[in-house]
């Protein structure tokens, strides 16, 4: 039945892509973050809903005579050159025969990020984009979180198998970037009962990310949940509601949950830290002896960690998107990755900026003030997991560009518009300007 569900969702929605090309860029987002084929037990788990999808999206992309610029901005042109990278890396990887099936599967998500660029454009949009990021999600925390209140914390809450968000560490990272979504989503929503609804979901999402017992994300959560104190107009309000659900959620959880999260503090003895720091230092020293182009795609090997890694038999993933980069692209794929989540980072304050006190777009400063809550969650969090691909963070990379370019073009247009009502006025050929109507705020120039 879920399978059946999941095929008259999809081909009952290609159509929509021929008139509007922007919704089949939101339903690949939705195909490719919930993988909902996935919840399915027949033919749907391996029908390639996403290459049909990414196809007839990219054909209609291709004849539409809607506006189709890619947005050249710091940020894009980063990413086009962190794209670039990965292909000369795969060019003089180590293990050129081995690597052609996660090269394939990368470029996939690269051109179709690229294909997101160019179609989400409006504030609907936006809007839209951001909306399905949350469902995709959220079915899994709010899932999740019901798991672990009827289980009573005992067992581990998974993602779905044979995505990026499969494992229990995984999901719990995906979750957390998604509950400063969830609140944005309540700032633009007028239904009290969406409002109402999106906070069940974030409480529920909280407790799915305990639920996973992942260590890293514990530590995320609390990066974030301090970041979002400091940003919010509404730290008293924010601050009692952080005293009042955090304390009780933790002890509700089960003596084997602390005790893993207890472990923290002893990772000298932990066999799983231990493995990531020799997976760490694997990737560091491969990236000394190749330390422009790394050693590309598929570098866990036990020839490479006899080589390279303090402890040679003891093989682990990077379980790090910063050692991964470093291991895959050497320095200067680490380098473009750092300054690509820079740029952003910096796009993101310039909205905030520009926006301050315009009522108009308090949703633009909203956006980007809970998309860097939701990176500083995966920044943290992504320390400790291989998530290098993960292709949420980009599409919220490209909500920033496309709400930066959307409000600098309508702040500039009000700007010309006072500009040409000012120069009438002095000829008299147009009224007064209210002296109470709001002026725009001069844009400020940065390189971000």
């Amino acid at each position: 039945m879920r399978d059946v569900l999941v095929t008259l969702i999809v081909f009952g929605w290609l159509p929509l892509v021929f008139k509007k090309p922007y919704m089949g860029a939101l339903m690949w987002v939705w195909i490719s973050v919930m993988n909902p084929h996935t919840q399915g037990w027949g033919f749907a788990t391996t029908f390639p809903f996403a290459a049909i999808i990414g196809g007839v999206t990219i054909i209609c992309l291709a004849f539409s005579k809607e506006e189709k610029s890619f947005p050249i901005t710091p940020v894009t042109g980063v990413f086009i050159f962190f794209v670039l990278w990965m292909n000369v890396t795969s060019f003089f990887a180590i293990y050129p025969d081995e690597i052609y099936d996660q090269w394939n599967k990368v470029m996939k998500i690269m051109l179709m990020t690229f294909v997101v660029f160019m179609l989400i454009k409006t504030k609907k949009h936006i809007q839209l984009l951001i909306w399905t990021i949350v469902i995709s999600l959220a079915y899994y925390g709010v899932k999740g979180g019901i798991f672990t209140i009827v289980g009573g914390g005992v067992h581990m809450v998974l993602g779905p198998q044979g995505t990026f968000i499969g494992g229990n560490n995984e999901i719990a990272l995906a979750l957390i970037m998604t509950i400063p979504l969830m609140h944005y989503l309540q700032t633009i929503s007028p239904s009290i009962w969406v409002r109402h609804g999106l906070t069940a979901a974030m409480l529920l999402c909280a407790l799915a990310a305990l639920g996973s017992y992942s260590r890293g994300a514990l530590l995320a959560l609390a990066a974030m949940g301090a970041f979002l104190w400091l940003k919010s107009r509404h730290k008293v309000r924010i601050g009692m509601l952080l005293i009042l659900a955090i304390p009780p959620a933790i002890a509700f959880m089960p003596e084997q949950w602390s005790e893993r999260m207890d472990s923290i503090n002893s990772y000298e003895e932990d066999g799983s830290v231990q493995g990531r720091f020799n997976a760490w230092w694997m990737a560091y020293n491969l990236a000394k002896e190749r330390p422009l182009t790394g050693g590309g795609f598929e570098v866990i090997t036990p020839e490479l960690f006899y080589l390279y890694a303090p402890h040679p038999t003891d093989l682990h993933a990077a379980h790090s998107i910063y050692f991964q980069a470093l291991g895959e692209h050497g320095f200067v794929g680490l380098g473009l990755y750092l300054l690509l989540g820079l740029l952003t980072w910096r796009t993101g304050s310039w909205i905030i900026r520009n926006t301050k006190n315009l009522e108009e777009y308090r949703w633009a400063s909203n956006l980007a003030t809970m998309i860097q809550v939701s990176l500083i969650g995966f920044a943290t969090g992504g320390a400790f997991l291989s998530l290098l691909y993960f292709d949420v963070p980009y599409y919220l990379m490209g909500v920033m560009v496309a709400t930066r370019f959307l409000v600098a073009k309508e702040l500039k247009q009000k700007g010309s518009s006072v500009s040409d009502k000012k120069g009438a006025d002095s000829t008299g050929q147009f009224g007064q300007i209210s002296p109470a109507q709001p002026q725009p705020q001069p844009i400020a120039r940065d390189s971000g």
